[in-house]
């Protein structure tokens, strides 16, 4: 079917208010005329993106379908405008075999609502001791290799890690925490934690990691890829390895580039991520880096919870906050703001990602590509409650708030899958 996206501002390297064509689940045209077309879809003031490509989730299924599972995290993707996204191994059990990769492969095309690209393990049983099985689990259709929700914390595992993932063309997806630093720490480790009585985490428990892992990417050669970065001195030495020509990419999560530490103040669980939400000098130092190019991507790290484990004190309340529904109007106020334009909004959750990920035919607007779309609505103002949200999960300090800004329209691969 012949369809036509008409009069959307359409996001390439430019901004261009014009017509894109879609045939047989290609982008075939981007063009002012309109072509014999059998159906037309009115975008008049519509943003029209490229498919988002989140590179970090946590979809819990299996072994806790109670907080969220492959089909209510691609439905939840989807309401959110993203087309691909990658889960993460910590499931119960972790994917360290290629039998469990495969099926969560084959299970994300019996929903057929978005691209899974499931991350294996770096270690067996996420222990931190034994390789995975690199070549066989890329084979069974995984993106790369992650030890997510826990560090790499032996230097040389990471160093062999790193060799071997290069050997096969893959990348090692880094959870940066140096944990005798971080231990027992439930927020970020400053004035409102003190104030609060809570046991900070301070930023260098994070950007010590980084430090190594950067320096044995120098040694080996091997693709680093560094997770939700929190910290400006985390920026500062990213930038510098990038600078000596290192080869790391990195991402950060929309809830570091909108909240900070004083969303703890009044000791909502919501607020409780890790690594934790920092002080405003940081999350201005994220905003830069990532127009800059120093943070290539955005991604949610969504992590549903179910009720039970966020209610409950400070202390004991479990890390993570929903995000896929919370890209696309989390990232919509920071261009309100001017921090961003539309084209660095498609640069950083569409086109670099697909890169990372060496997805070819992903991550723009261009003819021949995927016709993976998303149609925003800039403007619209919603409350995000229990008839916007899709996942199993309620976990978000932005729950019950007014948003502005969501997709209204998500094709995949020339097939609508979620329309408003």
């Amino acid at each position: 079917m012949r369809i036509a996206l008409k009069n959307g501002t359409v996001v390439t390297d430019k901004l261009s208010v014009c017509n894109l064509i879609i045939d047989n689940g290609k982008i075939t045209e981007i063009t002012d005329e309109v072509p014999q077309t059998d159906k037309e879809i009115d975008c008049s003031g519509k943003i029209i993106v490229p498919g988002l490509i989140d590179m970090h989730t946590h979809l819990r299924e299996p072994g806790q379908e109670y907080k969220e599972t492959l089909l209510s995290g691609s439905e939840a993707a989807v309401a959110g405008g993203v087309t691909t996204l990658c889960c993460m191994a910590n499931a119960n059990p972790v994917t360290d075999d290629s039998a469990l990769a495969a099926w969560i492969v084959k299970r994300g095309k019996e929903i057929g609502l978005a691209d899974i690209l499931p991350y294996a393990c770096v270690t067996k049983g996420m222990a931190g001791k034994e390789l995975t099985e690199m070549g066989i689990l890329l084979q069974s259709g995984v993106c790369g290799f992650s030890d997510d929700g826990k560090p790499i914390i032996s230097g040389e595992v990471m160093r062999r890690a790193l060799e071997y993932s290069k050997y096969f063309g893959s990348y090692i997806a880094c959870h940066e925490e140096e944990p005798t630093l971080s231990d027992k720490g439930v927020m970020h480790e400053g004035a409102v934690s003190a104030n609060c009585g809570l046991r900070g985490i301070p930023t260098e428990a994070e950007s010590v990691m980084i430090a190594r892992d950067i320096e044995l990417a120098r040694l080996t050669g091997g693709r680093a890829h560094i997770c939700h970065v929190s910290g400006s001195r985390s920026v500062e030495l990213i930038r510098r390895g990038k600078a000596d020509g290192i080869n790391i990419t990195s991402e950060v999560t929309p809830n570091h580039l909108t909240l900070t530490d004083k969303a703890c103040a009044d000791y909502d669980t919501a607020s409780k991520v890790n690594p934790p939400l920092r002080a405003e000098t940081d999350r201005q130092t994220l905003i830069a880096a990532l127009k800059d190019g120093v943070i290539d991507c955005v991604a949610s790290d969504h992590a549903p919870h179910h009720k039970d484990d966020k209610f409950m004190e400070y202390d004991h309340a479990a890390f993570g906050m929903l995000g896929l529904q919370l890209l696309i109007p989390l990232l919509t106020a920071q261009i309100h703001a001017g921090a961003y334009n539309w084209v660095d909004f498609a640069r950083f959750t569409s086109e670099n990602p697909a890169k990372i990920l060496g997805l070819t035919n992903k991550g723009r607007l261009n003819k021949g590509f995927d016709a993976d779309i998303t149609v925003i609505d800039p403007v619209t103002e919603y409350i995000y409650d229990e008839k916007v949200n899709r996942s199993k999960s309620v976990n978000t300090p932005f729950w019950g708030k007014t948003l502005k800004g969501r997709a209204v329209l998500t094709i995949k691969n020339g097939k609508t899958v979620f329309e408003i």
